[in-house]
């Protein structure tokens, strides 16, 4: 719709503390995006999570905001997601009410709505500052497992629609991926749940030593390798890396190469793209 010469955009804020951020974050933010035909998906990392604090061994904020930013990507959605640096750069602890304000400032005549699942959308009622929250922005949720009751989330949207005001939507996706950070944190620290991020954010989290993850930079396995060279390129390049590792492998076999060696020069030879020139000449 358009308020005289301003086309009226929707989009959605997702916050969190993304420690780290996963394919169960990805999942649902694609399907609402779908689902509410919106024009922009905000991702905002909080610094300080005022509800709870944040586990030993946690990434920094400057480490998730990365991390963010590059699940962001892999949802291959181009401008249509943005992470933001707002609660990074703000001190104190990260208020939603505030950064709303902050946003409708910016967007004045745009429609906001705040995504959250289950266990943040049962308890919104205690946050900082609720009638704040809900006279900025409508509330979106989403069943975060399958054992998740809708009927509890119908319930809590009644409830904030008589008791604030609120615009409230209660979707059922149609695809969930059952994990949480918590979880995610513990199967890394073990040596397991790479399959719950997107390949970017693992290599990002193999470079920098994170969630108790350790390996050898000089002697990655090959899978572990590919990570690492995702989360030194952008993500549209993804595809040209992984053609190059095969073609590699095609002439190390044509012309009688090592084809281990090709291989892993395919996958690293685009690393330094993003580098300034001193760091790809050093």
């Amino acid at each position: 719709c358009e308020a005289g010469d301003h086309v009226v955009a929707a989009s959605t804020i997702y916050g969190g503390t993304f420690n780290p951020p996963h394919l169960g974050h990805l999942t649902a933010a694609a399907a609402v995006i779908a689902t509410l035909k919106l024009d922009k998906l905000l991702l905002i990392p909080a610094s300080i999570p005022p509800h709870k604090d944040l586990p030993a061994g946690s990434a920094t904020a400057e480490q998730r905001l990365e991390m963010t930013r590059m699940a962001g990507e892999h949802l291959g959605l181009g401008s249509k997601v943005e992470t933001l640096d707002m609660e990074v750069r703000r001190a104190g602890k990260s208020f939603t009410s505030d950064t709303l304000a902050e946003l409708k400032a910016q967007f004045p005549e745009d429609e906001l709505w705040l995504l959250m699942g289950t266990d943040m959308f049962l308890t919104l009622h205690n946050w900082w500052d609720p009638e704040r929250i809900t006279r900025l922005a409508g509330v979106c949720t989403f069943a975060r497992t399958q054992s998740d009751s809708l009927e509890a989330l119908d319930r809590q949207a009644e409830y904030l629609r008589d008791t604030f005001g609120a615009r409230t939507r209660v979707l059922r996706l149609p695809e969930i991926v059952e994990v949480s950070s918590t979880q995610l944190r513990e199967l890394l620290a073990r040596g397991e749940g790479q399959e719950y991020l997107p390949p970017a954010v693992y290599g990002y989290i193999i470079r920098h030593g994170l969630y108790g993850v350790h390996y050898d930079l000089k002697n990655l396995p090959d899978r572990e390798l590919r990570a690492c060279a995702c989360s030194m390129i952008r993500a549209k390049r993804i595809a040209h890396i992984n053609g190059t590792e095969e073609e590699a492998v095609r002439l190390a076999c044509r012309w009688g190469a090592d084809e281990e060696k090709a291989r892993r020069a395919g996958i690293l030879h685009d690393i330094t793209k993003y580098l300034e020139m001193d760091e790809q000449l050093q």
